[in-house]
């Protein structure tokens, strides 16, 4: 468990390190491997379109996702961009985490005023 802190650590500082070059762009995700594990569980036989419509479907709302980033790009912190970016560097990457990170750190910064 400490060893994965550390991996986290060591990956945010890299990030903080390279953020400059960064600070202007939605970064681009690879979504595929979260619409896989979406669309495995929608393996039911019974579930209309099965897996691959699910794949798809998961593709194009993370596509509309970055769409709708790109957008408000702007108005978020430098700071939370960085803190939200290298949260879905680590994991499973997907802009509507990437957007939820950036509207909870918004709004956390809202109510604390």
């Amino acid at each position: 468990m400490l060893a994965m802190w550390m991996r986290c650590i060591s990956v945010a500082l890299v990030l903080a390190a390279a953020w400059p070059a960064r600070a202007d762009d939605v970064p681009d995700l690879n979504v595929d491997p979260v619409c896989r594990g979406i669309a495995q569980q929608a393996s039911d036989p019974g579930e209309q379109g099965g897996p691959d419509l699910a794949f798809a479907r998961c593709v194009k709302s993370e596509q509309a996702m970055r769409q709708k980033l790109s957008e408000e790009w702007s108005s978020f912190v430098p700071a939370d961009k960085a803190n939200c970016i290298g949260s879905e560097e680590g994991g499973l990457a997907s802009y509507t985490d990437l957007a939820t990170c950036l509207e909870m750190a918004r709004d956390a910064r809202r109510l604390n005023k």
